[in-house]
C-alpha cells in the first residue's frame, strides 16, 4: 500500500504563488506516474497536471498552462505543484494521486492511490 500526504495549501491573494507537495510512503517502489487533481465546490473533479515516472513528460490542463509546474524528486518520494499567478478560479481542494504504471495519465480512474487533499483558497 502507498500513502500520499499533501501539504502547502492555504490562503493567498490573486496573483500570488503556492507550492504544493505530496510525499509518498509505504510501498513507494510501486509508485509510477503521479498527478494533481482538484475539485471546487459544485464542480466536477478535474485534472490539473500529471507527470510520468521519469519526470521527463508532463501534461497540464489548459486553464493552468504557463502558470503551474509539476515536478518530482525520487530521492524524497515527493511530487510538487508550483502554482504561480493564482486566480480566484484556482480555489479548490487539491488532491495528489499516484498510479502503479510508469506512463502518465490524465484520467481519474487510472490512479491507484490518493491523498486526503489540501485546500487552496485564492482571494480577490
Amino acid at each position: 500500500q502507498v500513502q500520499l500526504v499533501e501539504s502547502g495549501g492555504g490562503l493567498v491573494q490573486a496573483g500570488g504563488s503556492l507550492r504544493l507537495s505530496c510525499t509518498a510512503s509505504g510501498r513507494t517502489f510501486s509508485t509510477g506516474a503521479m498527478g494533481w487533481f482538484r475539485r471546487a465546490p459544485g464542480r466536477e473533479q478535474q485534472v490539473v497536471a500529471a507527470i510520468d515516472w521519469s519526470g521527463a513528460i508532463s501534461r497540464y490542463a489548459d486553464s493552468v498552462k504557463g502558470r503551474f509546474t509539476i515536478s518530482r524528486d525520487h530521492t524524497k518520494n515527493t511530487v510538487y505543484l508550483q502554482m504561480n499567478s493564482l486566480q480566484t478560479e484556482d480555489s479548490a481542494v487539491y488532491y495528489c494521486a499516484a498510479r502503479r504504471a510508469a506512463t502518465m495519465s490524465i484520467q481519474h480512474g487510472e490512479y491507484d492511490y490518493w491523498g486526503q487533499g489540501t485546500q487552496v483558497t485564492v482571494s480577490s
